[in-house]
């Protein structure tokens, strides 16, 4: 079976907007712990713009975190209001922020229990950004075990240069290196960004299903972020435990309801109920140790396959 999978850097516009969404979430949090955020960016040009719904005790300057992330030579707008009370009724009894559909997922095929073509997509992105810290994108054609295609284009690379350097990290039948030509202007001098737009990234790659829901800016009590998180952990128990090879795991819930409506997992073609997990919100919180995440660190490099994170271990 043919199979591709692609990867982008930190430097690039979508994700610088999931670092600043994420890093105004840790922000809120270290002031007030139970502080609630849905916030959206969207960057470029020059420009910021900071919109969504928080409510919490403490009001961080976030103009000058902003900054610190992109630049001083940025205009930043701050638009944000409080969670609709209508909302906030329901998860202040322990519901969930809000309705949908969360997919987590587990393989043995790789030592990170992810698809082998994500993973090699991924490392073969942070170990060229590590010589080009810029936007940058990767991607990786399986076909079976044989590695295709490989696509990179690097910001401010030289080819002569690049090639080489993939060449010394993944073996391929064909390299297309900064296929359009060598470019020096990317990232929010090129292109504008928004936070939650590289789900697919963010998740297992375009051959798992996923939920659709985004998950920077956003606090525990949206499940989009905290029943994604705590499917992966499902996922990832039945494979340690030797229950199956490839599992899915589909969680669904109703806003304002703490339990799901929907818990199952399928290991290995076959569905079975998942039991023995407290999958409310709370539960996930207290599980999973949501207290102690620095979100921001969520935002670089996918949020499954490191095991600092407490839903891979």
């Amino acid at each position: 079976m043919i199979k591709t999978a692609e990867f982008v850097s930190p430097g690039h516009p979508d994700k610088i907007c999931d670092f600043i969404a994420d890093s105004i979430l840790d922000a809120y949090l270290e002031g007030d712990k139970d502080s609630r955020s849905g916030v959206e960016v969207m960057g470029g040009h020059n420009l910021i713009v900071i919109n969504g719904e928080v409510t919490s005790k403490v009001h961080p300057d976030l103009e000058s975190l902003v900054k610190k992330i992109v630049g001083n030579d940025y205009r930043v707008i701050v638009n944000l209001s409080k969670q609709s009370p209508e909302i906030a009724q329901g998860v202040d009894t322990g519901g969930a922020g809000d309705q949908g559909i969360m997919k987590g997922y587990a393989t043995s095929e790789t030592k990170s229990f992810l698809p082998k073509e994500y993973e090699l997509a991924r490392n073969l992105c942070q170990k060229v950004y590590e010589k080009y810290p810029y936007d940058g994108k990767t991607q990786v054609t399986l076909d079976g075990d044989i590695v295709k295609t490989v696509v990179v284009s690097f910001q401010n690379s030289k080819n002569e240069e690049l090639l080489p350097l993939v060449k010394s990290i993944i073996e391929a039948d064909e390299y297309l290196i900064n296929p359009a030509g060598e470019w020096d202007l990317g990232s929010f001098d090129a292109d504008t960004g928004l936070s939650g737009r590289k789900l697919v990234i963010d998740n297992y790659g375009p051959e798992i299903p996923i939920g659709g829901g985004s998950f920077s800016g956003k606090d525990y009590t949206k499940v989009d972020r905290s029943g994604a998180y705590m499917a992966r952990k499902i996922a990832l128990d039945f494979v340690r435990a030797g229950v199956a090879k490839e599992v899915f795991v589909k969680l669904a819930y109703a806003i304002g309801k703490p339990e799901p409506v929907m818990a199952t997992a399928v290991l290995d073609g076959m569905e079975t109920k998942i039991e023995g997990y407290d999958l409310t919100p709370r539960g996930i919180k207290k599980l999973l140790c949501l207290d102690n995440v620095k979100f921001a660190k969520t935002a670089k490099w996918g949020h499954f396959g490191h095991p600092e994170f407490p839903w891979e271990q």
